[in-house]
């Protein structure tokens, strides 16, 4: 195996041990349907392409043991250059191990851009302060759970789409910190990149807004505060950030969508009058991280 470099994080916080070598979950995926075809963009595959190469060149591909992810700075990401702009203290972070001989998602030999590490391993840890929630304490997530999210009317069409599409699994993390602020990040994991990519664009909308409405949104726009967390991070052009634009009862929202190969990640944060965009682009740019 080949040994890699840990990179400082960007919280100042205790190392969290590595875990140890995932086994892919015996959990009974859900059945899979005719998955649409959906030819892969040019800029897609470039982004992976160029992203494959930085990864030969610099993370030594340790296919066996976990390593740490290189931190950005400060400065990096959007209002994240001083110690009282509002940033969570979240754990060091390391990505998961992988079983021998199993590539990243973005080499070469990965043609189907497939994660296969534990998908609960690549879940975001709760930062400092956070009041984890018992719904969503970071393991498996029902489709009927994740349907929750959505606004009803698009909950049945939800959960069909899922199995039609081959859906394999789902794992969520969720919590609330000391301000109110309720923080839930969902991983669903498909059968390949392109089936990912074509669920995504079906179901979830573009740049422009998202095609469904979470079940504590109004109407949200796309959230022009946001800036790409590093040039060179695969996903850099597969993340679509919006904005609330008028709060409803109260609660206003956040959420962005990830294309990361086989998986698609969703995070959301709600409070009471205002969710702050320092933390939430914070939480987007480290869960991005774990997925490339």
């Amino acid at each position: 195996m080949t040994e890699s470099t840990t990179h400082p994080a960007p919280q100042a916080a205790e190392p969290a041990s590595a875990p140890t070598a995932p086994v892919e979950p015996q959990t009974q995926p859900v059945a899979p349907g005719t998955t649409p075809a959906a030819p892969r963009s040019r800029r897609v595959l470039r982004t992976a392409g160029r992203w494959s190469v930085a990864l030969l060149l610099c993370a030594g591909l340790a296919t066996g043991t976990a390593y740490g992810i290189t931190a950005m700075e400060r400065t990096d990401v959007p209002g994240l250059a001083t110690e009282s702009d509002g940033r969570w203290e979240y754990p060091k972070l390391t990505l998961p191990a992988l079983p021998q001989g199993s590539p990243r998602p973005f080499t070469h030999t990965n043609a189907g851009e497939i994660h296969h590490a534990d998908l609960r391993k690549l879940l975001l840890p709760a930062p400092k302060g956070a009041r984890p929630d018992q719904k969503l304490p970071g393991g498996w997530v029902t489709p009927d759970r994740f349907a929750d999210e959505l606004e009803s009317v698009h909950q049945a069409e939800l959960k069909t789409a899922l199995v039609d599409y081959g859906l394999r699994h789902i794992a969520g993390r969720g919590w609330t910190m000391p301000d109110g602020t309720s923080a839930r990040t969902y991983l669903l994991r498909f059968d390949s990149g392109d089936t990912a990519a074509a669920f995504k664009m079906d179901h979830f909308g573009g740049t422009d807004y998202p095609s469904v409405r979470l079940a504590e949104e109004t109407l949200s726009e796309p959230d022009l505060s946001w800036k790409d967390p590093g040039q060179n991070s695969p996903l850099s052009e597969l993340v679509d950030v919006f904005v609330e634009m008028k709060p409803a009862a109260g609660v206003h929202v956040r959420q962005a969508y990830v294309l990361a190969g086989d998986t698609i990640g969703l995070v959301v944060h709600a409070k009471e009058g205002n969710a702050a965009a320092v933390p939430f682009h914070q939480t987007v740019a480290l869960q991005m991280q774990l997925l490339s």
